[in-house]
């Protein structure tokens, strides 16, 4: 009878745990696979690029605030940051999350405006532990999920529980790790 007690309370732990924390392991997946290939896109955001065609010809010593206002008014851009000359022949004006780099000589301008990419963004900042705070709440998660691993290790019961079938999922379950080690200590 204890036996039968200490099972459904695992089973309910694990159940109950499970569905809590459904979402946030859902978060940190698409994030983890987000990050995972840091390399080949940006997860945090998305940066459109427009060129632009300047019609005048302009030199670094015309530059005024009016004419720094007339470069916005052609991206749609109101106040400007600040600006600077890279070179004698180019302009860069910063904005709010935006620049526009005018290169005098070609009479072209790269206007380049950054937003947070919706989803991933949020969800990388938790998943970095950029949210003040929310380290806490990470360790926490943690644990749960050890439990949740856990617990789920015991759910079933018999050839196709831990003591069955299960031992040889786990023990499989160790190989990826364990090759991946062993193959970056041989290339290193």
């Amino acid at each position: 009878m204890k036996n039968k007690k200490i099972r459904r309370l695992n089973r309910d732990l694990h159940r109950d745990i499970g569905y809590f924390f459904s979402s946030l392991i859902l978060i940190y997946c698409i994030s983890g696979i987000a990050l995972n290939h840091v390399d080949d896109w940006n997860p945090d955001f998305v940066i459109k690029r427009d060129i632009i065609d300047i019609s005048n010809t302009y030199s670094q010593t015309e530059i005024n605030n009016e004419i720094i206002s007339d470069f916005g008014a052609l991206v749609k851009e109101g106040k400007y940051s600040i600006y600077d000359f890279p070179t004698a022949d180019q302009l860069k004006i910063y904005y709010d999350n935006a620049s526009l780099h005018i290169n005098f000589s070609t009479h072209k301008a790269v206007y380049e405006r950054v937003y947070k990419r919706p989803i991933f963004y949020q969800s990388n900042v938790l998943h970095r532990n950029s949210l003040k705070g929310w380290r806490w709440i990470s360790d926490i998660f943690a644990i749960m999920l050890i439990i949740i691993n856990i617990t789920g290790l015991f759910v079933l019961k018999g050839k196709k529980g831990i003591a069955g079938r299960g031992k040889w999922f786990i023990a499989a379950g160790f190989l990826p790790p364990i090759i991946a080690i062993i193959i970056q200590q041989i290339i290193v």
